[in-house]
């Protein structure tokens, strides 16, 4: 049975909607990530105007986060104080990015800069997870220490500004790399739909020595409120939020968490993130082809809205 997606304007299967939330919240759950940035390139692929994938995955991601927020509240790995700290720049970002998406739709050039945002920011990440993973895993079998530092060590980032203490992560450091990073995320977020957190786990690990056991849920926090800010401007300045299609991508997506997260914690963390660089690539690969490729029509008469 088909249903009507009166903003896309478009029919669509209503089970391959579902299997697509399904899908990703499986995904989600197995990798602890949004899945934003699998699930706008999913939609595009099945036909969605790309405008309506970004707003509608946004408003999916700030569903799917909420019950994660609420669980690393109530066991106390979450830091408040980091997350607003990162939240300042992110609603700043997420406004910024909501305004050039919009002038980018008004020029007709909304399509392919989601499309080229995605191949190079996957590209990316795919890569060097892909390279961290490897290095770990052969690292293992030849019995050698694996690379990396321990929370707390200190770095280029002790020397900045404006430090503040954050109690819950057992740090001292400069507030501007959390804002700056916030401020990155609300762009990427409102620009391409995604919640940051492929990105922001990483970085909060690696680069601001966070323990890892608050990462998830401080990262998570800031997702929440950015994906929902960004879904309340697209809805009232692009007109891009599809209610139908996300009431049907927020229940796969729910149910597919709860799935996800128990085959999850069957697999070591270095198998993890080698699946997750491979899918990553698999999918900014798919996204280059789509770019490159010759279109089946080359001739098209279309009658777009200002």
């Amino acid at each position: 049975m088909e249903i009507y997606l009166p903003i896309a304007e478009m029919s669509v299967h209503w089970l391959v909607i579902l299997g697509m939330g399904f899908g990703v919240g499986f995904l989600s759950g197995m990798f602890g990530i949004g899945g934003g940035f699998l699930l706008t390139p999913l939609l595009i692929f099945y036909g969605i105007p790309p405008g309506v994938a970004v707003a509608t995955t946004a408003s999916q991601v700030s569903a799917v986060t909420f019950s994660g927020v609420v669980t690393h509240w109530r066991r106390r790995t979450l830091d408040l104080k980091m997350g607003a700290v990162m939240l300042s720049g992110g609603l700043t970002g997420t406004a910024l990015g909501v305004y050039l998406f919009s002038v980018l739709r008004r020029m007709g050039q909304s399509e392919f800069s989601v499309s080229a945002s995605y191949v190079i920011l996957l590209g990316i990440v795919g890569g060097l997870m892909l390279n961290e993973s490897l290095r770990t895993l052969r690292a293992m079998r030849t019995g050698q220490p694996a690379f990396g530092r321990k929370p707390g060590q200190h770095n280029w980032i002790h020397g900045l500004p404006f430090k503040m203490r954050f109690r819950e992560s057992r740090l001292y450091i400069s507030a501007i790399p959390p804002v700056v990073l916030g401020f990155v995320v609300g762009i990427l977020s409102a620009i391409m739909g995604v919640g940051g957190a492929f990105m922001m786990v990483p970085v909060m690990i690696y680069v601001l020595r966070m323990p890892t056991n608050v990462v998830v849920g401080t990262s998570l926090f800031q997702v929440l409120f950015v994906t929902a800010t960004a879904t309340i401007l697209h809805a009232v300045d692009n007109y891009t939020v599809d209610i139908v299609m996300a009431m049907f991508l927020i229940l796969g997506g729910v149910a597919g968490v709860q799935y996800g997260v128990r085959v999850g914690t069957k697999l070591r963390g270095e198998q993890l993130r080698l699946l997750l660089a491979l899918l990553v690539l698999a999918v900014a690969a798919r996204l280059f082809v789509e770019m490159v490729a010759t279109p089946a029509d080359l001739y098209t008469v279309a009658v777009g809205t200002p």
